[in-house]
C-alpha cells in the first residue's frame, strides 16, 4: 500500500525553492541552515563575507515567513557566532513571536586546551502569531520522583535537551558533516505539529527531518543545493523503520518512590 502522505524533495537553492511555495501553506519549519563556519558540504563551502551571510539569512527567512501559516512555528538551529543576530532578525524584522530558546546539550564534541570545549547548539523557536501550536502531552518525559502534585503522565522536557550526536562510527551515520539525531527532530515535530500537517526543511542535508516527518505521519517538503544529499534523503525515506537513532536518556527512567497500593489513574491530578 502506498503512503497517502506527500513527501516532496527537490534539489535547489533554499531562497529560490521557498519562493515557489504557496503562501501560508506550511505548518512547521525545521531549519538547520549553514552556520557560515567554512564547512565543506560537497559541492559548496559554507563561507561567505559577513554582510553576504546576513543578506542570505534575511532572504530565506522572509520567504519562510511568507509560507508559514498563522499559528505555525519555525525552529531554527544556529551556532554561537550568529545566534544573537538571528534572534533579532526573527523578532524585530519579521515580527515573529519568540516561544523558546532551546539548548541542545551533547556529551561529546571538539576538545580544547584553551577555553571551554563546546558541548551544545542552540535552537530558536518562533511562531507566526502569539498562539503557537504545542502538544505537551506528546513530548512528556517520565518523572524522576513520585509526588502527588506531579502529572504522572510525564514532565515537560524543559528547554535543555540532551541527545547524543550520531557518532561517526555509528551504523546510522551518513556522509554529511552536520547530521542531527532523529529523536531531537522527533521532539520538535511531535510538539509543534499534528499528523497530516506539512513540515518544511529548507536545508535538507542528510534528510533527518524528512525521515522523522514520514515516521510521524506528517506531509513533508524539503530541498538542498547538493544533489547527492537530495538522493541520500530520498533513499532514506525508502528504508524500513526500526526505531530512531537516539533517545532522551530520561525516557527510560521510572519514577522513584512510586506507591504500590493505588492504580496510576488515582495518583494523577
Amino acid at each position: 500500500m502506498s503512503d497517502p502522505l506527500q513527501h516532496i524533495i527537490h534539489c535547489g537553492d533554499a531562497v529560490n525553492e521557498l519562493s515557489k511555495l504557496q503562501e501560508e501553506s506550511v505548518d512547521l519549519i525545521v531549519a538547520d541552515p549553514p552556520y557560515n563556519l567554512g564547512k565543506n558540504y560537497g559541492n559548496n563551502i559554507d563561507l561567505k563575507e559577513r554582510s553576504e551571510y546576513h543578506a542570505f539569512t534575511s532572504l530565506w527567512l522572509e520567504q519562510a515567513y511568507r509560507v508559514l501559516k498563522p499559528g505555525g512555528s519555525i525552529f531554527c538551529f544556529m551556532g554561537v557566532k550568529y545566534i544573537a543576530r538571528l534572534y533579532v532578525t526573527l523578532e524585530e524584522e519579521l515580527f515573529l513571536t519568540p516561544q523558546g530558546w532551546i539548548t541542545w546539550h551533547y556529551t561529546q564534541g571538539i576538545g580544547r586546551k584553551r577555553g571551554f570545549s563546546p558541548r551544545h547548539e542552540d535552537i530558536l523557536w518562533f511562531s507566526k502569531g502569539a498562539d503557537a501550536h504545542f502538544n505537551l502531552d506528546d513530548v512528556r518525559v517520565p518523572q524522576k520522583y513520585f509526588r502527588k502534585r506531579n502529572n504522572m503522565a510525564g514532565a515537560n522536557p524543559g528547554d535543555v535537551w540532551q541527545f547524543s550526536h550520531v557518532h561517526y562510527c555509528a551504523s546510522e551515520r551518513l556522509p554529511h558533516p552536520t547530521q542531527k539525531p532523529e529523536a531531537l527532530i522527533e521532539r520538535i515535530i511531535a510538539a509543534a505539529s499534528d499528523p497530516g500537517d506539512t513540515v518544511l526543511d529548507p536545508f535538507l542535508g542528510s534528510g533527518t527531518t524528512a525521515r522523522v516527518a514520514q515516521v510521524l505521519g506528517r506531509q513533508f517538503t524539503g530541498f538542498d543545493i547538493n544533489p547527492e544529499y537530495v538522493q541520500m534523503s530520498k533513499d532514506r525515506l525508502g528504508e524500513p523503520f526500526e526505531g530512531f537513532d537516539s533517545i532522551d536518556p530520561r525516557k527510560e527512567r521510572a519514577p522513584k518512590d512510586m506507591p504500590k497500593t493505588k492504580p496510576l489513574d488515582e495518583l494523577q491530578d
